[in-house]
């Protein structure tokens, strides 16, 4: 169970850093810091756990989500 947490993690991550949408990026990101929290919960650290869900996935997703309001998403073809 948890490898395949970890492939999970490591292929989210991986999206994140190709993917030529920022708003992808950002859930994609999200994603990795929750499934982290599911991690930590099944290492038996709930206290990280809650952390991480809280300010890895909620504060940090808000914020980058509010920045990405404020430019232009769309990518111009090369």
């Amino acid at each position: 169970m948890i490898i395949i947490i970890l492939v999970l993690i490591i292929g989210l991550a991986v999206f994140s850093l190709v993917s030529r949408d920022l708003l992808h990026g950002v859930i994609a990101l999200s994603a990795v810091s929750l499934i982290s929290a599911l991690l930590f919960y099944l290492l038996n650290a709930p206290d990280v756990a809650i952390t991480e869900a809280a300010v890895g996935s909620g504060v940090t997703t808000v914020v980058f989500v509010g920045v990405i309001r404020h430019t232009n998403r769309k990518d111009i073809d090369r």
